[in-house]
């Protein structure tokens, strides 16, 4: 295990330096630019570009992934650790939580990158995130290795890879409430992440998924849910409107019609299937929360359950975790606001 954790740490400090301005590089996948490692095996996808290396004498192997950029959650940190959840957990089985290295700056991207010790079908080694958060994007690089073989090429990918800023527009003025925080009506409350398949030495399966609130200053509501994924039908949406009432901390959802369509592979397809959704009333404690300069709604179900509509917790708070769903303040385009 030498060499792997000489690698595991190589590698982790050196993902520190990546995303670096760099010449222009010979290829192009979605935001970012790179040069592919000479000799290793190219695997290109749709939602992401992969490269292997192997040495079958020794069993030495490396593989490095570059995944499409994917909406960011607002927070760096939070960024990796929805990313180390969908990513690495559902690659391999990591022994740890990830060592964290310090977060870096570059060229107006957050770098957040950790490693840990990983196993899989009698496989031993390091794997190591890198991602990147920023202009309301993230992008993020895996890499799985059990030795430092390979070590200089996966320096040189990293230092090549130069990723575009997306383009930026001027965030609308909100309604703010008397103490600062945004109101409750009239904004957009999101949640969101990137959802990961299995991911083996040959194949890459990504998704998303989002979900959004909208409340009127008079008294009505909507509820929009979007999942895609890699197969088709790659988009499941959900649509659902009804009214609401604010009784001191209490909010109370009375959905009157709900409904889903599945599309094949863009939004603006015929549905291939749809229908009506159960209507499901909600009670939940609401309290406005303003973490790392960005204010999220917090909603918890009076009744302490998970609901259908806004599905499984995964909200924490001081490392514990907590029975309450965090959307973030929003734009009408999905950019957190500041």
């Amino acid at each position: 295990m030498r060499t792997v954790k000489r690698s595991l740490l190589a590698a982790a400090c050196l993902a520190c330096l990546s995303f670096t301005i760099y010449a222009q590089t010979a290829e192009t996948f979605d935001i970012a630019t790179f040069r592919s490692p000479k000799g290793w095996t190219k695997q290109a996808g749709q939602d992401g570009v992969q490269f292997a290396a192997e040495d079958k004498a020794t069993g030495a192997f490396s593989l490095l992934t570059l995944f499409r950029s994917a909406p960011s959650l607002g927070d760096p940190k939070e960024d990796f650790d929805a990313a180390w959840l969908t990513i690495v957990k559902d690659a391999v089985t990591v022994a740890s939580a990830p060592q964290m290295q310090p977060m870096e700056d570059k060229d107006g991207w957050k770098i957040a990158s950790g490693y840990a010790p990983f196993e899989k079908d009698g496989l031993k080694g390091a794997a190591v995130l890198v991602t990147a958060s920023g202009f309301g994007k993230m992008v993020n690089v895996m890499i799985l290795t059990n030795t430092d073989a390979y070590e200089k090429d996966v320096t040189a990918f990293l230092a090549s890879v130069n990723l575009k800023k997306p383009a930026v527009q001027a965030a609308p003025q909100a309604p703010v409430s008397r103490n600062g925080s945004p109101a409750l009506t009239d904004n957009f409350w999101k949640q969101g992440a990137v959802r990961q398949g299995m991911l083996g030495h040959s194949g890459l399966s990504t998704g998303t998924f989002a979900k959004t609130y909208q409340f009127f200053a008079n008294g009505t509501y909507k509820f929009y849910r979007e999942d895609m994924q890699l197969a088709a039908p790659k988009y499941y949406l959900e649509h659902e409107e009804g009214t609401y009432s604010v009784s001191g901390d209490t909010i109370t959802i009375t959905p009157k019609k709900a409904s889903f369509s599945q599309h094949r592979l863009k939004k603006e397809d015929p549905p291939a299937r749809s229908g009506a959704l159960p209507l499901s009333p909600g009670r939940y404690r609401f309290e406005f929360w303003n973490y790392d300069g960005n204010w999220r709604l917090l909603l918890s179900p009076v009744d302490g359950s998970e609901t259908k509509r806004d599905g499984t917790f995964s909200f924490y708070r001081n490392g514990e975790p907590q029975r309450t769903y965090q959307y973030h303040y929003v734009d009408a385009t999905g950019r957190l606001i500041q």
